[in-house]
């Protein structure tokens, strides 16, 4: 290698990752602008930005880069720069997305999805060496006048509760289809999982790159024994333990271990597309978006909430509703069931529990009333 040649580094966070536009690219430099040429360098290079993107989760990403088009889009239509960040500006854009626009017909965004923005907005701006101030009044006193006037409690999902996974579970069949549904299902209400550490997993450590986790099945006849799932879920690595069932026909763990059985799954992707003919299991993962269509469409199958129209009940239920599921039904002390979801307070727990008592310390009486 020539020791006086030298190249310019390409920025590690690009359009790929992170969904910016040609000026902020070429405001981004993770390394000096000269360096000397090598492969090595450029292999480094090449790693470094799939750590990059591996920052955020996919969804994240996603949801960001949108985000980040949007804004750019909507400051093109009035003529005006997205650089230097400008707070007056951020605050003038989510008053806009408060607001509906009466010539497209569209609606308001709602105030989670505005804070959601001015995230995705922050990371953008604060990968480009040029962060922007949240906390300065032009954003921080809007968003807080949009809070008041437009903030409602958030809507919650409804929870699957044991006696609607056991009818869930009657409407599949025993092909590879209705097997995998039925493993599915009860490892997701049993483990708490959210819908992404469902078709994360893989059957054993480091058995692919974009797995979130893997299984172990434990035998221990004292207790029976079960699977040990380790996952990576929002608040990092963490162990969920799922017993054995008191029956073998409603059991997550025997479901668990049929499926690996006929599926012949030994290695890879646990939950995995079916091939049109319901023969054949594929080596594709499923995407996360099975589990929910899967909730809404047994949910419709076993007549749960039969009183409501069938759009209101598909509304109500989603992957989340196995999750929440498990709170309202396991009766243990609360720290079990943080502990299972991987909650960081009790409070978060606590809005799991659609069935919790609310009345179990009575203060009125406490006080002498």
């Amino acid at each position: 290698m020539n020791p006086d040649k030298t190249t310019q580094i390409a920025p590690l966070v690009d359009d790929n990752s992170v969904g910016l536009d040609n000026r902020a690219d070429e405001r981004l430099s993770a390394f000096p602008s000269n360096l000397p040429s090598s492969a090595s360098l450029e292999k480094l290079v090449d790693t470094a930005r799939e750590y990059v993107k591996q920052a955020k989760s996919a969804n994240t990403n996603t949801a960001y880069a949108k985000d980040w088009k949007d804004f750019n889009s909507w400051c093109r239509r009035r003529g005006t720069e997205v650089f230097p960040p400008s707070p007056e500006l951020v605050g003038l854009y989510i008053t806009d997305c408060a607001a509906p626009d009466t010539r497209s017909g569209r609606k308001p965004l709602s105030v989670a999805s505005i804070e959601r923005r001015l995230s995705g907005l922050s990371w953008h701006y604060k990968q480009q060496g040029t962060p922007l101030d949240r906390s300065d009044r032009h954003i921080a006193t809007v968003l807080s006048g949009i809070k008041r006037k437009h903030g409602s409690p958030p809507l919650q999902k409804e929870a699957v509760l044991v006696e609607d996974i056991i009818a869930m579970i009657a409407t599949l069949d025993h092909s590879f289809r209705g097997l995998r549904d039925r493993a599915i299902l009860l490892l997701g209400f049993a483990g708490g999982l959210r819908r992404s550490e469902i078709v994360g997993l893989d059957v054993s450590r480091d058995d692919t790159e974009d797995g979130s986790g893997w299984l172990e099945i434990v035998d221990n006849p004292p207790s029976g024994g079960g699977a040990v799932l380790t996952i990576r879920g929002k608040t990092g690595w963490r162990e969920v333990v799922v017993g054995r069932g008191s029956s073998e026909d409603r059991c997550p763990v025997v479901a668990l271990e049929k499926w690996l059985h006929f599926a012949k799954i030994a290695h890879g992707p646990v939950f995995r597309r079916i091939l049109r003919d319901n023969k054949n299991v594929g080596a594709e993962r499923l995407s996360d978006k099975h589990i929910a269509r899967l909730v809404k469409k047994t949910v419709l199958d076993a007549g749960i909430r039969a009183d409501l129209p069938e759009a209101e009940r598909l509304l109500l239920f989603s992957g989340h509703s196995l999750r929440a599921g498990l709170a309202s039904s396991a009766n243990v002390e609360e720290r079990h069931i943080q502990k299972q979801l991987g909650h960081a307070s009790v409070e978060m727990t606590r809005r799991y529990q659609r069935r919790r008592d609310r009345f179990s310390v009575n203060l009125t009486k406490a006080s002498g009333l």
